[in-house]
């Protein structure tokens, strides 16, 4: 009896812990949203006029239109902007984890290459569309350049810093067993210990990137009238402001879902012995 007594304790606080589990991760965000989506309701009827503040109900009929409507162009618009992300974010990745590298094991190149960086670093992202549109024309690799100068400095500084910050008694074990070529202790010792600070700026440039694809569509750079930022400024201009609101959500929408995929990934396929979180 006092084992089945045990063993029905230990099940219901089981169940228990799974329903405070549920709650804190399901319920209470929900309940959250809900309240925020029926203050915003609550706001745009209190001010009457769809221009200052479109309601939840205008949104929601407007997303239908741009969907399934005739003239809408929303899903072209994502597959454009997505487009235009992934061609900056590769350069960066492709650009900014070798540098970042380079910079961070080899002092030479450190002292050599730091100069530059900092000098072109604090240069906001929007002030190369000039030359972004001159050098590349109105094409899909303007906008990603665009994206490319904002996202890859992250990259490169949270790569560096983490070269940097490679305990050296790791280093210096290596070296005792035998691995004394700078390749290898890269790729066996630096590399891994590196690992969590490059995430951390991937996730860093990737939203930077996303916030610069926007100004980048929205002045010109891009390809064609399609982009989430070239027809989110084009509805502005028809004081279409639901048409606004549905871009924005959306926007923000796919860059959640972004992050939220390469956390996943990450601690999934690729920190399994990382027991904190990122």
């Amino acid at each position: 009896m006092k084992w089945s007594e045990e063993y029905n304790t230990r099940v219901s606080a089981s169940m228990n812990l799974q329903r405070r589990l549920v709650s804190r991760q399901v319920i209470y965000p929900l309940t959250a949203v809900v309240v925020a989506l029926l203050l915003w309701q609550g706001a745009a009827m209190i001010i009457g006029n769809k221009f200052i503040l479109p309601g939840v109900t205008d949104v929601l009929a407007e997303s239908v239109d741009l969907i399934w409507g005739p003239d809408g162009t929303l899903i072209p618009d994502i597959g454009v902007s997505l487009y235009h992300f992934a061609i900056g974010i590769g350069a960066s990745l492709v650009v900014g984890i070798p540098v970042g590298i380079l910079i961070g094991w080899y002092k030479s190149w450190d002292i050599a290459l730091n100069p530059i960086i900092e000098i072109l670093r604090p240069i906001p992202p929007l002030a190369w569309i000039p030359f972004a549109i001159i050098w590349f024309g109105l094409t899909h690799f303007a906008a990603g350049f665009i994206i490319f100068v904002g996202s890859v400095f992250p990259i490169l500084v949270n790569t560096y810093t983490g070269f940097k910050n490679v305990p050296k008694v790791f280093v210096e074990a290596a070296r005792v067993l035998g691995c004394t070529q700078n390749s290898r202790l890269i790729r066996k010792v630096a590399l891994p210990s590196a690992f969590p600070s490059i995430i951390a700026g991937i996730r860093i440039s990737m939203g930077v990137g996303w916030m610069c694809l926007v100004g980048a569509e929205i002045f010109g750079a891009g390809s064609g009238k399609l982009g989430l930022g070239k027809n989110l400024w084009t509805y502005y201009n028809l004081h279409n402001m639901p048409a606004v609101v549905v871009y924005m959500i959306v926007l923000g929408l796919i860059g959640l879902g972004m992050d939220m995929g390469l956390r996943w990934y990450v601690n999934r396929e690729m920190l399994k012995w990382h027991e904190e979180e990122m």
